[in-house]
């Protein structure tokens, strides 16, 4: 695996995989900082989102991961935050093509997995590399291009 700081946020429904995801990547040397935001019945996805998509703007070359009860909500909050590019994925191939297509710095998982099914997809997505063929940077440019407009 390669060194890299991971921040990690997770709503009151991901709550039950923030230990698993924890011990998963410490035992694999990965630094992983949680939100820190406590969780209770009533706390709200974009909280989670946000704090972790301002810890990865503060630290380039970091990524996060947001778990709630199907990861729509938390990428929708996430990509709000200018030079966040979150991806809601479902699988290895999802992580893979987030990162290496896409150029996803956070990556939102739901909770219909086990939590073997949700390692396997982080490992894929920090072992993946960043975008480099020359299709992939041009779109990835047109998309950063948008942004800045707004």
């Amino acid at each position: 695996m390669i060194k890299i700081k991971v921040f990690l946020g997770t709503d009151h429904r991901g709550v039950r995989f923030k230990e698993d995801i924890i011990k998963h990547l410490k035992e694999n040397g990965i630094d992983i900082i949680d939100s820190g935001i406590a969780n209770d019945p009533e706390d709200d996805h974009p909280d989670f989102a946000f704090k972790v998509c301002e810890e990865v703007l503060a630290h380039p070359g970091s990524i996060g991961i947001l778990v709630c009860g199907t990861g729509i909500g938390m990428s929708i909050a996430a990509n709000k935050v200018k030079g966040i590019y979150c991806a809601k994925v479902d699988d290895d191939d999802d992580a893979f093509y987030a990162k290496n297509h896409n150029g996803a710095n956070v990556i939102a998982l739901g909770i219909k997995h086990d939590k073997e099914e949700i390692c396997n997809i982080i490992d894929t997505f920090l072992a993946t590399k960043g975008p480099s063929g020359e299709k992939y940077l041009r779109r990835i440019n047109k998309i950063i291009k948008k942004e800045m407009e707004a």
